[in-house]
């Protein structure tokens, strides 16, 4: 049974609000249970005290998905401070001047010289339905649980 500090692996399947597959799992992922993060809490949540086989489903709104859109995330820029031929669909990653983290922006539109970025996830602001069968469960080793997720077959080195 899934509780705090199990390691569980799950297939799962993405769906957006018109119902088409966004995304799905062709191995099982793995996450350590109990607020460390590694899934949205929401689903953490309907995982709680579930089995292996069990499924659950989540309705998940942009808050509790990928996030609301943020404007300040979308940019024009000049196409030459880039350093390539920009394309839509490019993705470039940049720092964030405020907090220092690493921005990934996706170029969305080129016209006129001027590139539109957006740092936004490309999920952001969309309700999103999300369904996961358990594949398996099994206790975190101490070193995990130290560590706040889970270590592969062979260890994990930092």
């Amino acid at each position: 049974m899934i509780k705090k500090n199990s390691v569980v692996s799950l297939h799962y399947k993405m769906y957006d609000e018109n119902n088409e597959l966004i995304d799905e799992t062709s191995h099982p992922i793995e996450y350590l249970h109990g607020g460390y993060d590694g899934i949205f809490p929401l689903v953490e949540e309907a995982l709680h005290e579930k089995n292996v086989g069990d499924t659950v489903e989540v309705l998940l709104q942009p808050e509790d998905a990928f996030g609301e859109q943020d404007p300040q995330l979308v940019r024009i820029e000049d196409v030459k401070v880039f350093p390539v031929d920009v394309e839509v669909g490019m993705m470039f990653e940049a720092d964030d001047p405020e907090t220092g983290d690493v921005i990934v922006y996706r170029v969305t539109d080129v016209a006129d010289g001027k590139a539109v970025v957006d740092g936004n996830h490309p999920l952001a602001g969309l309700p999103i339905r999300f369904t996961a069968k358990v594949d398996g469960v099994r206790d975190a080793t101490e070193e995990e649980i130290a560590h706040g997720h889970v270590h592969g077959a062979h260890g994990h080195h930092h």
